[in-house]
């Protein structure tokens, strides 16, 4: 029983229960840079896309620029692992 818990998490429980909890702190941040809130999440992203909207498209030229800037590092390296955990012929 505890394999099948185990495949079905993805690992032990509570290492996947803290990497959880580390990735939703994360995330919390991220969405509370935005401005949204956990406690009424529909209307807060609705007041950032109608922020996003005020401010033109300077926002997008912005988010853009971030996007680019992380995609340099994030897809080669994702490419990588693929590339290094994929499985081999026999």
């Amino acid at each position: 029983m505890p394999d099948k818990v185990n495949r079905f998490l993805g690992g032990p429980p509570l290492a996947v229960l803290g990497k959880l909890i580390l990735l939703s702190v994360l995330i919390g941040v991220v969405l509370s840079a935005l401005g949204l809130d956990p406690w009424n999440i529909v209307e807060s992203a609705r007041k950032m896309i109608a922020t996003i909207w005020d401010m033109g498209f300077d926002t997008v030229r912005w988010l853009w620029q971030y996007f680019l800037l992380g995609a340099v590092l994030v897809i080669p390296i994702w490419l990588i692992l693929r590339l290094v955990r994929a499985p081999r012929g026999r």
